[in-house]
């Protein structure tokens, strides 16, 4: 397992590093030179020259990269162009409102989804497994702005029982303001979940271990939550883990919507203003975050299922 392991982490190497450069040609070549944009259109060519000398854009393309380079090693990206603050104080800001919603509404959903993807494979083609179906059809159906507004409307501004919008550090102060956030979330995200899971399980009862060990006489609540469950683990952690990496964004609307100061409302703001540091930034990290919830993914398969092997 070390030595599995090990190749993996080595694997992730050239992946980072052709990851770090396609983002750097990408935003060069989109974002182009921000000096215009940062000090108008009448300014002198002095002040152009000085503002490409202190952004370090009259360097050559590989000095750049490698600027680049030692930002995302040393967490420095710089400064926003529409703030002029540090930019990683900003991510640092942003990470905690961000993993008050998500961590909670994800761990709640992806444990309720579990377990409702059970029942609802065990009873197959019952009634129960079919009002599940329904349920998460129409639930996928509705858009997310849907649930938000309705949750504003109905459970905030006519019946006062969460906060319209707004945010406060501190336990348990944030908890009643992201309480329906993560509510929504729940709701939007149980369908897809649940669906999923419940394919998983289901490809493993047509499995011929199953069906030796219902003809031993095991029961069948045995066979579903002892053997069933247990090998069906490897797609089910696949889905789960490679989600991970993007609940630091958390939720773009959710956070927008309800004036949680998060990294999917800070995102949306640089957007906005064409804040390119800030972009190339978040995209990064996410990048980073999703390599990593790669290599972590293939780390627990051979916790899960120890047969698997680096080939």
């Amino acid at each position: 397992m070390f030595a599995y392991i090990l190749k993996r982490i080595l694997y992730t190497i050239p992946i980072l590093f052709g990851v770090s450069l396609i983002v750097f040609v990408l935003f060069h070549l989109v974002g182009g030179d921000p000096t215009y944009q940062m000090v108008g259109k009448h300014s002198k060519a002095e002040q152009i020259a000085q503002l490409r000398h202190e952004l370090g854009l009259d360097q050559s393309l590989p000095m750049q990269y490698l600027h680049y380079v030692k930002q995302i090693v040393t967490f420095d990206y710089g400064r926003s162009y529409a703030t002029k603050q540090p930019i990683g104080e900003m991510i640092s800001r942003g990470a905690g409102p961000s993993l008050i919603l998500a961590i909670p509404a994800f761990i709640i959903t992806t444990i309720a989804a579990l377990l409702i993807a059970l029942v609802s494979a065990y009873y197959r083609g019952r009634f129960i497994d079919k009002f599940v179906l329904i349920s998460c059809v129409i639930g996928m159906s509705a858009p997310s702005l849907a649930y938000i507004l309705f949750g504003q409307y109905v459970l905030a501004y006519k019946f006062g029982i969460f906060p319209i919008s707004g945010f406060e550090a501190g336990f348990p102060e944030a908890l009643s303001y992201v309480a329906m956030p993560a509510f929504i979330w729940l709701v939007v995200s149980m369908g897809a979940d649940v669906r999923f899971f419940r394919n998983a399980i289901l490809e493993e009862t047509n499995q011929d271990y199953v069906r030796t060990a219902r003809s031993k006489g095991l029961e069948e609540k045995v066979v579903y939550f002892k053997h069933v469950l247990k090998n069906s683990m490897i797609p089910i952690v696949t889905y789960v883990v490679i989600e991970i990496p993007f609940l630091l964004l958390g939720a773009f609307l959710l956070e927008s919507f309800f004036g949680i100061p998060g990294l999917g409302s800070m995102t949306i703001d640089a957007i906005n203003s064409s804040d390119f540091p800030v972009l190339k930034a978040m995209t990064t990290v996410n990048s980073i975050l999703f390599i990593l919830g790669t290599l972590a993914t293939d780390i627990l398969y051979t916790l899960v299922d120890p047969r698997v092997s680096f080939k």
